[in-house]
């Protein structure tokens, strides 16, 4: 069984009087240690489509299901556990809390999952050094640049080993030299531990880190298939013709 399958989603949003489908019968499956990106303009419905994934949105209709639980059908507290125990996210916007150190935003994911003090500490410090980021450990988000922010986002993404890491236009707010090394950074971690990585992007230069794009248009899945210009570490990537 596929880590991920999505069986027959749609999803429609009611603004008044007005019905507009932001999914249109979506099925899709993903393997584990599968790096795939679900790429599309504004308005294609690839962030509807992760928040779904993710257990953020519930469907319209069909079912989500992840290592063989339909998460539509779990309630919001049921939700909120099993994110803990099997998701990591990663956002462009960064999502880090103003008042804590890099450290600190690192350990929560442990703490929720109630591992002491001591021993998520240590393993957030593990965690920075891994994104080279061990020179600014004790540094509060309004003291590192947007590079350092996100490096600490994909720290705290990747912390607990979740089996799934969901990244939302992750390098949308860099410039393209630390987009590179942020992209760089994220599939190497997801590559190094086998872990799934979910990649929503409108750039066709990012989806080329992935193993497979699926290409969304309107609500509907355009094409989906495999990328034959795969990124290699140490190159940077080549956008592929059309």
């Amino acid at each position: 069984m596929s880590l991920i399958c999505v069986k027959d989603i749609r999803k429609v949003y009611h603004l008044g009087t007005e019905k507009v489908v932001a999914l249109n019968r979506i099925n899709l499956s993903i393997e584990q240690g599968e790096i795939c990106c679900i790429l599309g303009t504004s308005g294609s419905g690839k962030s509807t489509l992760l928040n779904i994934m993710a257990g953020l949105e519930k469907p319209s209709r069909g079912s989500v299901f992840i290592d063989g639980v339909d998460i539509a059908k779990l309630s919001e507290r049921q939700l909120a556990v099993f994110r803990q125990k099997n998701i990591g996210f990663i956002f462009q916007s960064y999502n880090l809390m103003p008042t804590l150190t890099a450290v600190e935003n690192v350990a929560m994911p442990l703490m929720f999952k109630g591992i002491g003090k001591k021993s998520r500490n240590g393993q957030a410090v593990k965690m920075l050094k891994a994104v080279k980021l061990g020179n600014r450990m004790h540094h509060k988000p309004t003291q590192m640049s947007g590079g350092q922010q996100q490096r600490v986002g994909i720290a705290r993404a990747f912390v607990a080993h979740p089996k799934i890491v969901f990244a939302d236009e992750p390098t949308g707010n860099l410039d393209s030299k630390t987009t590179i090394e942020v992209m760089e950074m994220i599939v190497g971690l997801a590559r190094k531990h086998h872990e799934t990585l979910i990649l929503v992007t409108h750039d066709r230069e990012i989806a080329q880190y992935a193993d497979r794009i699926v290409h969304l248009l309107d609500g509907n899945i355009k094409s989906d298939k495999a990328n034959e210009a795969l990124f290699v570490p140490g190159e940077q990537p080549q956008e592929s013709a059309g």
